[in-house]
């Protein structure tokens, strides 16, 4: 029994219209067809035709593999970003941990809390350089698509819906959150 080939090819996309599907080849191959029944003794158009046929060929070939490189380059792209969120993510509780241990800092450990703040800021400086940017929405309106409420509190003078506390910072890179901002709502 032979074997069979279940090799896929750029054709097998059912995306992409095979030959024999797409319109305007059919009219090149039924118009290729009536010349050759026009000409059959002459060689010189039966080679005309093939070098047509070839060149066509050579110019779908080249398409395919130009809509390929750029198909490649795109999905490149997108997983090198998906990697640098994967990282920066795991990077932000680091950072947060670095706030926190300098707003706990006591006068008597101003020497460490220099040392700390040294460490926060170079962190921060090398995720802007990434471009990942902080926000701190205290004071805009609750938005649950950048905001992630953790609770609601009545507050006299504020409007329901403000953020009246920022617990923690948020954070995104090229307009896409990479972690929401987690607040404190007025109700």
């Amino acid at each position: 029994m032979p074997e069979r080939d279940d090799t896929v090819t750029s054709r097998d996309d059912a995306a992409e219209p095979a030959g024999e599907e797409d319109p305007a080849n059919e009219a090149a191959g039924v118009e290729a067809a009536e010349k050759a029944t026009e000409e059959p003794g002459d060689p010189l158009a039966v080679a005309r035709r093939e070098r047509d046929e070839y060149l066509d060929l050579a110019r779908r070939a080249q398409a395919d593999f130009e809509n390929y490189r750029k198909r490649a380059a795109r999905e490149a792209a997108a997983a090198g970003e998906r990697a640098r969120g994967g990282l920066v993510r795991e990077l932000l509780p680091v950072v947060d941990n670095l706030e926190r241990a300098l707003g706990s800092a006591g006068d008597a450990e101003k020497h460490l809390a220099e040392g700390v703040a040294l460490v926060h800021s170079e962190l921060v400086a090398v995720l802007e350089r990434n471009g990942i940017e902080q926000f701190d929405p205290k004071g805009d309106a609750f938005d649950p698509t950048v905001h992630e409420a953790l609770s609601t509190r009545s507050e006299e003078g504020a409007e329901p819906g403000v953020i009246l506390d920022v617990v923690e910072k948020g954070y995104r890179s090229n307009g896409q959150v990479l972690r929401p901002a987690r607040v404190v709502v007025s109700g």
